[in-house]
């Protein structure tokens, strides 16, 4: 069944859903729901629309069921994390070759797609202030570097100022797909799935069609040169993104591994009297602890212990 064109807005996210099926399940399911649950606002009401989203109901009660053993769909801070670690993956990626100025289709996919994912955190909760900054300026920096090579020019590599508070879409973005970027690299998209009721649309490939002032020229007005990463912004083991090896010039080089001093107040566990743990604060204590298990996995003990600090603090004073 074919996007109507009142839910044009949610056929990026119904793409990046169907090109995750295969490598990152997690992924294509909160990309469905969002999709969902955006769609129920833009218009459920006509016959078309209700039917689409109908059908898309129906594929995540499937979904569900088939991954009812996977955590990360099962508790929501863990799907949360999951996503979240996932996007700032690709954000760095793209952060660390738009840097070294190393400018390609695979990219431009990765900071666009990255805005997109950043975009589905919000079926979690409302978005922190730093993923709103991230999610701009990955969205901004797809379009202008897509922009500039399309025209023949060469982009200012690294954080520069953001002209006006255009995002992509604004400009029309069409069809970011998996196959428009899988030459020259090896970010590919999974092949389409055998269930074809829902189609998010055409993809004719990158295909940003520029409106007036798209390409950023001219004075700054918006400076991004402070955006920050999270600590603990880590993408879990089974999230694979199939992304470009970095080049040897990119590659940090081996050193001592510094270990940050233990706050010796945390020594004793024991709970503070009449410290009152809100649900809200055993979330944010659950999040600092996949974050610590995700550090890990890359062998990075400081944020795993910066992580894991927080959340004994958290728990034993009931303060950050």
């Amino acid at each position: 069944m074919a996007l109507p064109a009142q839910l044009r807005s949610i056929q990026h996210h119904l793409r990046t859903a169907q090109e995750h099926e295969k490598r990152d399940p997690v992924v294509t399911y909160y990309c469905r729901l969002y999709a969902m649950q955006t769609g129920m606002k833009l218009d459920s009401k006509t016959p078309e629309c209700r039917k689409f989203l109908v059908k898309l109901m129906d594929q995540l009660e499937s979904m569900k069921k088939e991954l009812s053993d996977n955590e990360s769909i099962t508790q929501e801070v863990v799907g949360n994390a999951h996503i979240e670690n996932y996007a700032l993956k690709l954000f760095l990626y793209a952060d660390n070759e738009d840097r070294g100025a190393r400018f390609h289709k695979n990219m431009i996919k990765s900071f666009y797609t990255s805005s997109l994912l950043l975009d589905v955190l919000s079926v979690f909760g409302e978005l922190s202030e730093e993923n709103i900054q991230h999610r701009k300026y990955a969205r901004w920096k797809a379009t202008y570097i897509h922009n500039c090579l399309k025209s023949g020019e060469t982009p200012q590599p690294g954080p520069i100022a953001m002209e006006g508070d255009e995002e992509a879409d604004e400009f029309g973005a069409e069809g970011f797909s998996g196959q428009a970027f899988s030459h020259g690299g090896s970010f590919r998209a999974d092949p389409p799935s055998q269930d074809q009721s829902l189609d998010p649309g055409p993809a004719p490939g990158i295909g940003f069609a520029p409106g007036p002032g798209s390409v950023p020229t001219g004075p700054p007005t918006t400076n991004y040169n402070n955006i920050q990463i999270p600590p603990g912004a880590h993408a879990p083991a089974n999230t694979p993104a199939e992304l470009p090896p970095p080049s040897e010039s990119a590659k940090p080089v081996p050193g001592p591994r510094s270990i940050p001093t233990v706050d010796p107040t945390l020594l004793n566990t024991q709970q503070l009297g009449g410290v009152h743990l809100t649900p809200e604060d055993f979330t944010r204590a659950q999040k600092f602890c996949k974050y610590a298990g995700s550090a890990l996995q890359y062998e990075d003990v400081s944020t795993a212990v910066q992580n894991l600090q927080k959340a004994l603090k958290l728990l034993t004073t009931g303060k950050e």
